[in-house]
């Protein structure tokens, strides 16, 4: 499984591959578009290469040099430190242990976000992350029904079907897990 900074080169390496631009004339010409704020240069980058949402995210960040996953990831500093600020560091165990119990049933993507991770096969199965300085979330994706007191659905139309609460690495026990086993199978 590739790492965050694996991931992002080889997304940048494609975002070269399909403009046929190399980063440092797509800096440049960023740089001479006149776009300053993240989401015009995101917007402009969507319309002059042709690039989807996600790339040409990851290439505004790179090009502006800011602070995010992206960026992060480029410089070789941990994404998760962004997310698991000093006051939310206990809840990193969390992630840890979620992450952990992951890997042993095979190949997925952990992506940071802005707040939160988000953990793919073929497609989203989760996404993790603190929900205050108190707790961490667990957001499924799955579209069958989950009978549990602590799995609690969620609105319909939000990017997870259900989520669960987690205080503490010790709640990563086996009903959560067989949920989330779930969710990552039905991924792909």
């Amino acid at each position: 499984m590739a790492s965050p900074e694996q991931a992002l080169a080889t997304q940048l390496r494609n975002i070269e591959a399909k403009t046929g631009r190399s980063l440092s004339t797509m800096r440049a010409e960023i740089a001479a578009s006149g776009k300053l704020k993240h989401g015009e240069i995101r917007s402009w980058l969507m319309d002059k290469y042709g690039l989807g949402y996600g790339d040409a995210n990851s290439l505004a960040h790179f090009a502006r040099g800011t602070k995010g996953a992206a960026a992060e990831a480029i410089s070789g500093s941990d994404p998760l430190a962004e997310i698991y600020p000093e006051k939310r560091k206990h809840l990193r165990l969390v992630h840890d242990a979620v992450v952990a119990a992951i890997r042993q049933w095979g190949d997925f993507e952990i992506a940071p976000k802005k707040g939160y991770v988000s953990l793919r096969r073929k497609k989203q199965f989760a996404m993790l992350g603190p929900k205050n300085a108190e707790r961490a979330e667990l957001g499924l994706n799955l579209k069958e029904d989950v009978a549990s007191d602590r799995v609690v659905p969620q609105k319909p139309g939000g990017m997870c079907q259900y989520a669960i609460a987690l205080h503490g690495a010790d709640e990563v026990d086996e009903e959560l897990l067989r949920v989330l086993r779930r969710a990552f199978d039905a991924a792909g």
